[in-house]
């Protein structure tokens, strides 16, 4: 069973086949180690030293740069050798998962989408961080194809929520952070890496794609009430276009320093997948 929330202590857990880890080991951090300690309960087995060894590096540097403290719902969805133990979340409460299987999980490159019917209901709602202080990211590490969304909060077009989406027709991605209007990322196309946005002023909010940032002078409005669900938009009641993407991360929050957290996921992506056989 999966914990419904990891939080920031470390703890001792009992996994599958009675498969037990103590926390506090090898020197690292305690968040970091209190989520290895859950996930190798999950899988029921021991992670790769230079698999706990990224997950360390990535927590201690998030900390480091000052954004650690911003994120408030995440997953590593790689590394982990179970499904179950992938959705252990880093921070906060654990996704609700609707529709995925263990054959949609790869440990290197993550957890892929069907465009169909298979969402991660976040569990936190979009209007959990103040109105100008938000980010939600992606890594994207196979691209799909169609109009799809990698998350998401709302119906409206686009929505008063978060909305990472993908149009085909104009070859561009559009991130969107609590404001009626689309605004494409002059340059970036269906790109693979982070994907993220974040607001911390009510006039301009900040896109990221391929490397690719810039500011957008948007007026805020007020938040959508609903949970931002990973791998589509829309509501629990109703997702809509949903992604046939593959991701290895999501994370919400209060805003951050997009540059610095792409920094930190691709370097922890490029040592999870240098770590496993």
């Amino acid at each position: 069973m999966i914990a419904r929330s990891v939080g920031r202590s470390v703890g001792r857990s009992i996994g599958a086949g009675g498969f037990a880890v103590a926390g506090g080991g090898a020197g690292y951090d305690t968040d970091a180690q209190a989520y290895i300690t859950l996930v190798e309960a999950e899988d029921g087995e021991s992670l790769e030293t230079g698999v706990k060894d990224a997950i360390n590096a990535f927590v201690v540097g998030c900390k480091s740069d000052g954004i650690w403290d911003a994120i408030k719902a995440s997953c590593i969805l790689a590394g982990a050798r179970t499904l179950t133990g992938a959705l252990v979340p880093l921070v906060g409460t654990a996704p609700t998962n609707n529709n995925f299987v263990s054959g949609d999980y790869n440990r290197e490159t993550g957890l892929v989408g069907d465009g169909a019917t298979k969402y991660l209901d976040s569990n936190r709602n979009n209007n959990a961080d103040p109105q100008n202080d938000q980010h939600a990211c992606v890594y994207r590490t196979v691209s799909g194809s169609g109009n799809r969304s990698c998350f998401g909060a709302g119906t409206g077009n686009p929505d008063v929520g978060v909305t990472a989406q993908f149009t085909s027709s104009g070859g561009t991605e559009y991130v969107v952070i609590r404001t009626g209007f689309y605004n494409p990322i002059t340059g970036s196309s269906n790109e693979i890496g982070f994907i993220g946005g974040s607001r911390s002023a009510s006039a301009t909010y900040t896109q990221r794609a391929g490397g690719i940032q810039v500011s957008t002078s948007q007026v805020s409005q007020t938040p959508f009430d609903g949970d931002v669900l990973i791998f589509c938009r829309g509501t629990t009641a109703a997702i809509s276009a949903p992604t046939n993407d593959r991701l290895s991360f999501y994370s919400i929050g209060e805003s951050l320093n997009l540059a610095l957290l792409d920094s930190r996921v691709s370097t922890l992506m490029t040592a999870i997948g240098a770590a496993i056989p």
